[in-house]
């Protein structure tokens, strides 16, 4: 048995060898809000926090996990951030398919959490990685926008 931290909790998983993180989060897990996109890495769909960074889980070993922190869509948007653009992702008309949407979240919320206040230039770079081929990117965009807003207001002492 192999173990690793998940979602805040520790977590053993039998078969790590040669696995890939998204496998053993879908299969083994069932934490089926990371989706497999492309498979290569190229769409940003299987984004994942790997110790608060952004990774694409569908290129990281799962043995790589071992002794590290693992949070998907499933807990990120259980956070203030990560509510709060998932409501603005939705109020934009910024969600269609759902195939980018959970890589979008997690890669959004990181750079907020990260960035409380980012400008325009700061959002297009931190989502370039994550493709949409449904609602275009300025709906996306301005999603983050009016959330990172609302997190920062949140905040600001009162």
């Amino acid at each position: 048995m192999t173990r690793f931290r998940c979602n805040g909790e520790d977590r053993q998983v039998g078969r790590f060898d040669q696995r890939l993180l998204i496998d053993v989060l879908r299969e083994d897990l069932r934490l089926t809000g990371t989706k497999l996109g492309c498979g290569t890495g190229d769409c940003g769909a299987c984004t994942v926090l790997l110790d608060g960074r952004p990774v694409n889980s569908c290129l990281v070993y799962a043995v790589e996990c071992v002794a590290r922190e693992v949070e998907t869509v499933e807990r990120v948007s259980q956070d203030d951030a990560g509510r709060i653009l998932a409501e603005e992702l939705v109020t934009a008309g910024a969600v269609q398919c759902g195939i980018c949407t959970p890589g979008v979240l997690v890669m959004a919320t990181s750079l907020v959490r990260s960035n409380p206040t980012p400008d325009r230039a700061d959002i297009e770079t931190a989502l370039s990685g994550n493709l949409c081929r449904c609602t275009g990117y300025l709906p996306i965009v301005r999603a983050v926008e009016a959330a990172a807003r609302r997190v920062a207001d949140q905040r600001e002492p009162a």
